[in-house]
């Protein structure tokens, strides 16, 4: 059993202790999240068919993929059990599919990835391991979306510190992010920092596109490609 079964039956609530203080709930996040990636794929002109969740948890970031970027089908992989019959008993279909990560083989077909606060989970020494995991589920020229917390905000310190699961977690900087990328074989293509205000600043929200690349958001998202060659 992991940490994340005991949470599955009350992760909204346990995830809701800490997001609580920004005003908002999981939903805003995870489609803003998922809206930014969509934008930042139509810049470079991608219409990607085949998406991995690495990390779904209990598959809340399924629906926005279907609704926002359109794809064909969605694999969902986690480490938890219970966390995973709970996404297939919400969101689970024909186009969508929801694994262990022992039970999906990386062939190089995905057209992109997706990863949402999954490697301060991961302990450092095992990352590089996550890493090529995703690299060989890449089809050549395939995109990796990842999306992790800003240590560099306090803010976001103050929302993990009241989330019991992610208490123990080991944050990694955009610079030590991307640097593990590269190590791995990726290219990076762009750092986007994002969810600088609070609902209560909520007016000042439309600033937020302007200044992406200034480390102030709560979290960030590095956007790579396995190259084609």
């Amino acid at each position: 059993m992991t940490k994340f079964d005991i949470y599955a039956a009350d992760y909204d609530a346990a995830l809701h202790q800490g997001l609580a203080a920004t005003g908002e709930n999981k939903d805003y996040f995870a489609s803003g999240r998922i809206a930014w990636l969509s934008r930042c794929l139509n810049r470079l002109g991608q219409r990607p068919q085949r998406a991995l969740d690495f990390g779904c948890g209990t598959g809340s970031a399924t629906p926005f993929i279907f609704q926002q970027i359109a794809v064909e089908s969605v694999v969902g992989l986690d480490i938890s059990p219970a966390s995973l019959e709970t996404a297939r008993r919400l969101h689970a279909s024909e186009a969508a599919s929801f694994l262990l990560f022992d039970e999906y083989e990386p062939v190089a077909q995905i057209d992109l990835a997706f990863s949402n606060g999954v490697f301060h989970h991961i302990a450092p020494c095992e990352r590089a391991h996550a890493v090529d995991y995703l690299y060989r589920s890449l089809r050549p020229g395939g995109l990796f979306a990842l999306w992790e917390n800003n240590p560099w905000n306090p803010g976001t310190r103050y929302v993990m510190s009241r989330i019991p699961f992610d208490r123990d977690a080991i944050t990694l900087t955009a610079g030590e992010a991307r640097a593990m990328l590269r190590a791995g074989g990726f290219e990076i293509l762009r750092t986007d920092f994002l969810f600088i205000f609070p609902r209560a600043l909520g007016m000042l929200r439309g600033l937020e596109k302007l200044i992406t690349c200034l480390p102030l958001g709560g979290q960030y998202q590095i956007l790579c490609r396995r190259p084609r060659n």
